[in-house]
């Protein structure tokens, strides 16, 4: 693999999901295979490096064989692949020490420096699968110790498998081990980097996740010879040196496309945009967006765009024969309205209802004669679990095609249609006069910016939530019932766009990320064909 190659792969593949991601894994796949860097006849073979690791053993002991330096070397998942010549399967113990940590008492923790560092697991850790250890606190009572350039894993929790390098000497808790090797051991710094996914499985299956020093010592590394060893990790270090700059220039890129982007929908809502520069503006908008779009995440601005859009006017064009009628008429206190629209108040021309609920041993899972759907929260997720409650216990009802706000938590201002039932205290129900709205258009305004701003700044950050009187409080803009029609129609339009426009970046992202797994297959087992791998 050379950086041409690895950039001619980036490039057919920029854009796929993780790619950069992909192509690190990829880089240490073909490192730990032997298909990064050309073989040498040369070398002295690995057989004969681990000779040597068991004779400074046997030296360094007195003659005494290391008991875990014949373990069996156990692959993570299926059988041992065929190795290139010259390399040999090995145990982790067959060439590197394995200590476990051992935590001290608490009560000789300290901060003050009495005693030793004490390393315990990702405290002490700094970024990166090879950054430095920090010393964060000590101990008077050491039990096992790491020495100053020993590979670090965490073994036990969340973070079993993360790695870092010893930049002391200090004890070690039950949460680390320290492998320290008989040879330079960058490769096999690689080969643990690459295997953390494979380590976090083995500690899997238990309450509390962990690995234990036989399963380390067990792993099975596939050794190259020690000159091998060095060509990789220098090739390894290019490769990851190239791929951190084509890192880098993507989020640029895509830093830049998000300013553009926000750039030239902020024109389309600015309060002081001349009209005159409106539509010139809404062209340049949509022409640009698909070439600035590279992400379905991307689309929810431009939806939120035109919601903002549709609620101030600038969505449809109005038709001066058209006006509200007298007795909904208000304060034309926006100074961006158009003529024809008003200011109304939602206090004075909306009825807001807040739920209730009765006591949750009521609640039952499944409809029943003389129950009815209880509307909750927890109904705003993409998996609502139905809950019934007699329909008795309640004088709250929502009908289907009303319109729901949550009111506390997370949920704050979250606004979702109505099924028929009742619906519960941390949600209000919004009912406005048929003359003079369509639920449609108040769907719109509720979602908008417009009204999300002021609600936020009603809303109680004491208790993350709102009440009626906070919401009767809020003035909004409305246009004549005939131009609520008009914009709703343009705003199905304009979303039924941004939805084929997601589709398309969605089935995109999902051809990017076919082709590169297609891509890398094929590198790691040539013997397939690309277009066999993508089918």
């Amino acid at each position: 693999m050379t950086a041409d190659r690895l950039l001619a792969l980036y490039e057919k593949v920029a854009e796929a999901p993780d790619a950069v991601h992909r192509l690190r894994r990829f880089v240490l796949d073909l490192a730990v295979r032997g298909k990064l860097v050309p073989q040498d006849a040369g070398d002295e073979p690995a057989s004969e490096l681990v000779k040597d690791v068991e004779k400074k053993r046997k030296a360094d002991g007195a003659g005494r064989k290391k008991k875990s330096a014949v373990l069996e070397p156990t692959p993570f998942d299926g059988e041992l692949y065929d190795l290139p010549r010259g390399w040999e399967w090995v145990s982790l113990a067959a060439i590197s020490d394995v200590i476990m940590g051992q935590s001290p008492p608490g009560s000789t923790y300290n901060t003050a420096g009495d005693g030793v560092p004490l390393i315990n697991g990702p405290v002490e850790f700094t970024e990166g699968p090879f950054g430095k250890t920090v010393v964060n606190q000590f101990t008077t009572a050491p039990t096992n110790f790491c020495e100053e350039g020993d590979l670090l894993v965490c073994v036990r929790g969340s973070t079993t498998g993360r790695t870092n390098i010893a930049a002391f000497r200090a004890c070690i808790g039950r949460g680390v081990a320290a492998i320290r090797s008989a040879f330079d051991d960058e490769f096999i710094r690689l080969f643990l980097w690459k295997s953390r996914e494979d380590i976090i499985a083995m500690g899997r299956g238990i309450a509390f996740p962990s690995v234990s020093k036989k399963q380390i010592e067990n792993l099975a590394v596939p050794l190259p010879p020690l000159t091998e060893q060095r060509r990789i990790v220098a090739k390894v270090e290019e490769l990851m040196a190239l791929l951190d700059r084509l890192e880098a220039a993507r989020t640029a890129r895509e830093a830049t496309r998000d300013r553009l982007t926000t750039a030239s929908l902020a024109r389309l809502t600015a309060p002081d945009a001349d009209a005159a520069d409106f539509p010139a503006n809404a062209r340049f908008a949509l022409a640009t967006l698909p070439a600035l779009t590279t992400r379905p995440d991307q689309i929810k601005s431009f939806r939120q765009t035109i919601l903002n859009l549709a609620v101030r006017g600038k969505l449809v064009e109005q038709d001066p024969a058209e006006s509200i009628a007298k007795s909904y008429s208000g304060q034309a206190e926006f100074d961006w309205l158009p003529p024809t629209w008003q200011t109304l108040n939602f206090g004075k021309h909306c009825d807001i209802e807040g739920g209730n609920q009765p006591p949750k041993s009521q609640f039952v899972d499944e409809p029943r004669p003389g129950y009815v759907r209880l509307l909750q929260i927890r109904d705003l997720g993409n998996k609502p679990v139905p809950v019934y409650i007699p329909e008795g216990s309640t004088n709250r009802f929502c009908r289907e095609g009303e319109i729901l706000i949550g009111r506390y938590g997370a949920s704050v201002g979250k606004i979702f249609w109505a099924q028929d039932g009742a619906y519960n205290v941390a949600l209000t129900k919004f009912v406005w006069p048929i003359d003079a709205f369509i639920a449609d258009f108040v769907f719109i305004l509720l979602k908008s910016d417009l009204f999300q701003d002021r609600l936020s700044g009603a809303s109680r950050s004491a208790q993350a939530g709102f009440n009626k009187g906070d919401l009767r409080d809020i003035d909004f803009p409305l246009p004549p019932l005939a131009e609520q029609h008009r914009i709703v129609a343009k705003v199905d339009a304009l979303m039924a766009l941004c939805d084929r426009l997601e589709a398309a970046l969605t089935t995109a992202d999902t051809t990017r990320a076919r082709l590169l797994e297609a891509l890398l297959h094929e590198a790691l087992d040539p013997a397939e064909s690309v277009m066999e791998a993508a089918e």
